[in-house]
């Protein structure tokens, strides 16, 4: 995902209390097909995907790819984590270059509520920095997304702007493995 460190892909499964950061297998294809055409996951993406579209487009292991992990509870995909570099021509970044490391996060309807999201994301952020150490991580938002809000702020993420894009205020934060802690804030970088 970098170049400064050599990092194997795909990791071995990330085990957690509950649930297991994978590689995506063939049998995940129609858990992403449901994440992608769910109208209640597409309200802050841009909105869902049309199912037919999706059925003729996917590959047959959808989501194999460096940085992207598939959220597993009990054999079953619930959603997706992604680590993907910040294409420097988009609002907000850290680094004057851009090509930041970013966390996505999608996740089934059936799942939330459940603390999945917090597990499963403090789980990758904790395998990037063993793997990143010392580089930050950052995260955008619509503020209007309430429940991603409050995730943001229980992974320890600090604001570093707020702007407009795709019609509606985004959050921009940015975790540090070093400063995520409750000692305090993280410092702006910039």
């Amino acid at each position: 995902m970098g170049t400064h460190h050599a990092v194997t892909w795909p990791p071995a499964p990330i085990k957690t209390e509950r649930l297991v950061l994978r590689e995506s297998v063939p049998e995940d294809r129609p858990a992403f097909i449901d994440l992608f055409a769910s109208p209640e996951v597409g309200v802050y993406i841009g909105g869902a995907q049309r199912r037919e579209d999706l059925e003729r487009s996917a590959p047959e292991v959808p989501g194999r790819r460096f940085g992207s992990f598939v959220v597993d509870l009990g054999g079953t995909m619930i959603g997706m984590i992604t680590f993907d570099r910040r294409d420097p021509q988009r609002l907000g970044r850290l680094l004057p270059e851009g090509g930041e490391a970013e966390l996505g996060y999608l996740f089934l309807p059936e799942s939330w509520g459940r603390g999945y999201a917090a597990e499963a994301c403090s789980a990758a952020l904790d395998w990037f920095a063993g793997t990143h150490p010392g580089e930050p991580v950052v995260l955008t938002t619509q503020t209007a997304n309430q429940a991603s809000m409050r995730l943001v702020t229980k992974l320890g993420f600090t604001e570093v702007e707020r702007f407009e894009e795709f019609g509606a205020e985004q959050w921009f934060g940015v975790w540090n493995a070093q400063s995520s802690s409750p000692t305090g804030p993280p410092p702006r970088i910039r």
